[in-house]
């Protein structure tokens, strides 16, 4: 429960709604009790062949006859307990004074008992005839219109309180979800890929509702219930508190009860949470690869994928139903049990005339029948709290379960972080150095080894090698989307670790293989991490890209959306997009991973002649196989394995490169083709 009430500490700021809260659930637990409390003068109005105020009335000269009677009996045992003082000492004068003395205490203390109720009774008979008539049915008309008038103030009580719950819980996970975004937004590259976004896609939405239905419970049922309950404790007790204790026996009880199947729920309902994160996964997959699966006639495979993770969802969901079925029932029955018990001894005490059961005193005086089914009202109020907070538990284990899941995230730290204080990177002007690099995603199985080149200021890079051998992930340390695990990256001479992220990365522009693209508008995708960019920079950056063209061609022209991922416009218009908006950023470093990978011919001479220009004046890495972007590289890097295996001009490598030679033959057998 660690994590579940860390969650609660987001609360915190809304303390005021929660006082609020726990204001009206004090008021609708008043109320609720107060409204059973009407039945016993309902009932005496109906069963005795007499009003209110004659009632009254005779209650209180019974009551004051109790006292008398009583008074006269202490004085009595006083008398006596004075007399046997005198007397020589001796072990039958010991035992009879310790008897008289027992006697007396009991009589003073239903002397002090009556006179109390008789206090009460004289309250309200204030009361009575100020405010009842004489008439009987016209009382019972009043008593029943007070009942519906306090029920209805009831439910607005209880609406505010539910309202204010709802409304503190919705800020709280508010406030947990944007902390949880600006986390994971600070994590580095590698670790999206560890558990999958699917897996976050969980924790953002179903984890996120199932501690929403968690902080619900414990600031609604959990304080509003056991307040009602508490009320009608109290107003039973008033009748005969004895008679409640015996009903209260099986609390404990019931509570271990609750415990046991508590933690069966939370590990459940953890087991459930997993395999969402499942069937987000089956989603994700086949959602944003639906051509792959409709080109490849993959619908019968998804469907079995499908099919299995929802088997195994249903399979944990029934276990966590099963056990949320089974706690309601048993807790009904125990406060069944609990009520059968009280009413029984109730019964006796009413039928029999007697206050005492197995020699202990249960009241003062014999129970009237009214007053029995007024008590029996009470406990079977207080067993219908007690009934529905049987799945408050199970609901704070589903809580705890994704408070557990959430947190783990919100409790990573990026390995790549930003050093405090650190140097800003304001222009890249002098050289590149990589320095005896090493990286790998998974230790023992290294990715690259050994990494050593200078790259100078205004030099075209180019890097080639075959699938896997590491290229991007070589690109990708210098905007330290992660760190070497040895050497070091020097620009202008200095550790680029040394930089803020921000600025370093203000400075790196990356074009990749996969173009991104965001469900916007075509300005809003060109100015991507940058503020308040006048029009004419926007279109100045799409034509130096030959973009300009054909977004103005359509409907909205840059006010145009594009859709999820771009999808609106084709492979080469969604590149020379993603190349506008580097060209807008101006940076002084540019990496662009296999850019026209989904260009046709006519794309990729725009976005060759685009670069011609652009390359100019800054440092330039490009990740390719194609021969015709290799022409704007000054030189070029071959890798093999993770490691430089020849560095050189297109000439050079060709002369004295066997890799780089069948490279580059491939590369022209596929054009000739």
């Amino acid at each position: 429960m660690r994590n579940f009430l860390r969650a609660v500490r987001f609360t915190w700021p809304y303390r005021g709604r929660l006082l609020a809260s726990l204001f009206c659930a004090l008021a609708v637990a008043l109320l609720w009790g107060a409204n059973f409390t009407a039945i016993y003068p309902v009932l005496k109005v109906l069963t005795r062949d007499t009003n209110l105020q004659t009632w009254i009335d005779n209650e209180i000269r019974h009551k004051e006859a109790d006292i008398e009677r009583l008074q006269d009996l202490i004085e009595r045992r006083s008398r006596e307990l004075q007399r046997i003082e005198t007397q020589p000492p001796s072990r039958s004068r010991e035992r009879r004074l310790a008897e008289i003395t027992r006697d007396l205490a009991k009589d003073e203390s239903d002397l002090a008992n009556a006179r109390w109720m008789l206090g009460w009774l004289q309250t309200i008979r204030l009361y009575i005839y100020k405010f009842c008539p004489e008439d009987r049915f016209e009382t019972l008309v009043n008593l029943l219109v007070i009942v519906v008038i306090a029920v209805a103030v009831k439910g607005v009580f209880d609406f505010a309180q539910e309202a204010l719950v709802g409304s503190v819980v919705q800020l709280a996970l508010l406030d947990l979800r944007n902390r949880l975004y600006d986390n994971v937004l600070r994590l580095d590259v590698t670790q999206f890929t560890e558990d999958g976004t699917h897996e976050l896609m969980a924790r953002f939405t179903n984890d996120m509702e199932s501690l929403a239905g968690g902080l619900k419970t414990l600031f609604g049922k959990l304080v509003a219930e056991p307040l009602k309950a508490l009320s009608c404790v109290f107003f039973a007790c008033m009748i005969s508190w004895r008679l409640t204790l015996l009903f209260l026996l099986l609390v404990p009880i019931a509570v271990f009860t609750m415990s046991k199947v508590g933690s069966y729920m939370k590990r459940a309902g953890r087991r459930m949470l997993e395999s969402m994160s499942q069937l987000y996964k089956v989603f994700q997959e086949t959602f944003l690869a639906i051509k792959i699966v409709k080109a490849f006639a993959m619908e019968g495979r998804k469907r079995l994928h499908l099919y299995k993770a929802s088997r195994d969802y249903y399979r944990r969901g029934m276990r966590l139903v099963m056990l949320e079925a089974l706690s309601g029932p048993v807790m009904e029955w125990l406060a069944v049990v609990a009520v059968a018990g009280a009413l029984l001894g109730g019964s006796y005490l009413v039928l029999r005339n007697q206050t005492h059961i197995w020699g202990m005193r249960m009241t003062a005086d014999p129970l009237e029948p009214e007053s029995l089914l007024a008590l029996y009202a009470l406990l079977a109020a207080i067993a219908d709290p007690v009934r529905k907070l049987s799945s408050v538990y199970n609901k704070l284990q589903s809580g705890a379960a994704a408070a557990d899941r959430i947190f783990c995230y919100l409790d990573r730290r990026p390995r790549v972080v930003s050093p405090f204080p650190g140097r800003l990177l304001r222009q890249h002007r002098k050289n590149i150095v990589f320095r005896d690099i090493c990286f790998s995603y998974h230790p023992g199985r290294p990715v690259l080894t050994n990494i050593t080149f200078e790259i100078q200021f205004g030099e075209v890079i180019a890097i080639v090698g075959r699938n896997g051998s590491g290229k991007t992930t070589l690109a990708g340390l210098l905007p330290r989307f992660y760190d070497p695990d040895h050497g070091a990256i020097l620009i202008d001479g200095i550790d680029h670790r040394q930089f803020t992220l921000r600025s370093l990365r203000r400075q790196i522009g990356v074009v990749p293989q996969e173009t991104l693209l965001f469900d916007d508008t075509i300005r809003n995708n060109i100015t991507v991490g940058l503020r308040h960019v006048p029009q004419e920079l926007v279109e100045e950056a799409a034509r130096r890209a030959y973009a300009h063209d054909f977004i103005v061609q359509l409907k909205d022209g840059y006010d145009t959306r594009i859709g999820e991922m771009g999808q609106m416009l084709s492979g080469g218009q969604r590149q020379r997009i993603a190349l506008a908006r580097a060209i807008l950023l101006n940076p002084s470093i540019l990496i662009l991973d296999e850019f026209t990978s989904a260009s046709d011919p006519e794309s990729e001479t725009l976005l060759h002649k685009a670069l011609r220009e652009f390359v100019r004046n800054r440092t330039t890495i490009i990740i390719t196989h194609r021969l015709s972007t290799l022409e704007l590289a000054d030189r070029i890097i071959v890798l093999e394995h993770g490691r430089v295996e020849a560095i050189g001009t297109h000439a050079e490598l060709v002369q004295r490169c066997p890799l780089y030679q069948r490279l580059f033959e491939r590369q022209l057998q596929r054009q000739v083709a």
